[in-house]
C-alpha cells in the first residue's frame, strides 16, 4: 500500500471515530446530564477507551459548573468514574491507589445523596456502578458494595416498579438485573428468585433473556455470571437523541 493510501486510510478512520464520538454539546439544555456524560464514561467501561473516559470525567466537572441544580446526579457519575479507576488500580495490584480512589468514590456517592436525597439519578448511577464493578472489588469491600447496590435498586423499585412493563428495554432490563443480582449477592435468595422470574416474564426476546434463563436453570451459575449491562450504552446514542430532538 502506498504512503498516500495509508494516509488516506488513517484520515478516514479518524473521521469515522470522530463521527462516532462527537464532543457532547454541554450547553444544550434539552439533554439531561446523564445523556451528556454516559456515552463517554461507558466507552471506558465497555471498550477500555480511556481517552473518551477521561473526556467524560472532564465533562462531568464542566457540568458541575454549568448545571448546579443537577449537582447530585453529577456527583454520582463522578463517583462511578472513581469506582472504575479504583477497580483498575486494584487489578494492577496498586493497593494504596485503590484505597484512595475507592474512598473518593464512597465520599462522592455520599455527597450526591446528601445534595438531593430525592434524586433517583443518584440511586440509578450508584446501583448501576456497583452492579457492573462490585464483583471486581477486593473481597473485604465487596459485601458492603453489594449492600449499597441493593439499597439503591430498592429505592428505584419503589418509584419505578409499578410502571416497569412500560419502560424501554434498557431501563427495564438494568433495573431488574440490578434487583436480581443485588438480592442474590446479599443472600436474599427468595427476592432474587422473585425478580429473576420477573425478568423472564418481561425480558423475553431481549439480550437479557439468555442469562436469565441460565440462572433459572442452574442457580449456582449466578455466583460467577452477571445479568447487568446486557443492553448497555453503546456508541451513537447521543447522536441519535440529538437527531430526534432536532426533528421535533
Amino acid at each position: 500500500m502506498s504512503i498516500i493510501k495509508k494516509l488516506l486510510l488513517v484520515a478516514a478512520l479518524v473521521t469515522f471515530v470522530a463521527a462516532q464520538s462527537p464532543e457532547p454539546p454541554l450547553s444544550d439544555s434539552r439533554l439531561t446530564v446523564h445523556t451528556l456524560v454516559r456515552e463517554d464514561i461507558f466507552a471506558g467501561f465497555l471498550a477500555n477507551n480511556m481517552e473518551r473516559f477521561t473526556r467524560g470525567e472532564k465533562n462531568i466537572d464542566l457540568l458541575l459548573e454549568k448545571r448546579p441544580a443537577e449537582k447530585s446526579s453529577l456527583l454520582a457519575w463522578k463517583g462511578g468514574a472513581k469506582i472504575y479507576r479504583a477497580v483498575l488500580a486494584h487489578e494492577a495490584n496498586k493497593s494504596a491507589e485503590f484505597k484512595q480512589l475507592y474512598q473518593e468514590a464512597l465520599d462522592l456517592f455520599a455527597q450526591g445523596r446528601q445534595a438531593n436525597p430525592r434524586d433517583g439519578g443518584v440511586a440509578a448511577v450508584t446501583g448501576g456502578s456497583y452492579a457492573i464493578f462490585a464483583d471486581r472489588l477486593p473481597k473485604d469491600v465487596r459485601a458492603a458494595a453489594w449492600a449499597t447496590a441493593y439499597d439503591s435498586f430498592q429505592t428505584l423499585w419503589k418509584v419505578q416498579g409499578a410502571s416497569i412493563d412500560k419502560m424501554p428495554v434498557h431501563i427495564r432490563g438494568e433495573l431488574l438485573a440490578g434487583l436480581t443480582m443485588s438480592a442474590q449477592r446479599t443472600g436474599r435468595d427468595a427476592e432474587a428468585t422473585q425478580f429473576l422470574d420477573k425478568m423472564l416474564e418481561l425480558m423475553g426476546g431481549t439480550p437479557y433473556e439468555a442469562t436469565a434463563k441460565a440462572w433459572k436453570k442452574d442457580p449456582a451459575s449466578a455466583a460467577t455470571t452477571t445479568l447487568a449491562c446486557m443492553n448497555c450504552h453503546e456508541s451513537g446514542r447521543l447522536v441519535a437523541r440529538l437527531k430526534t430532538l432536532d426533528a421535533k
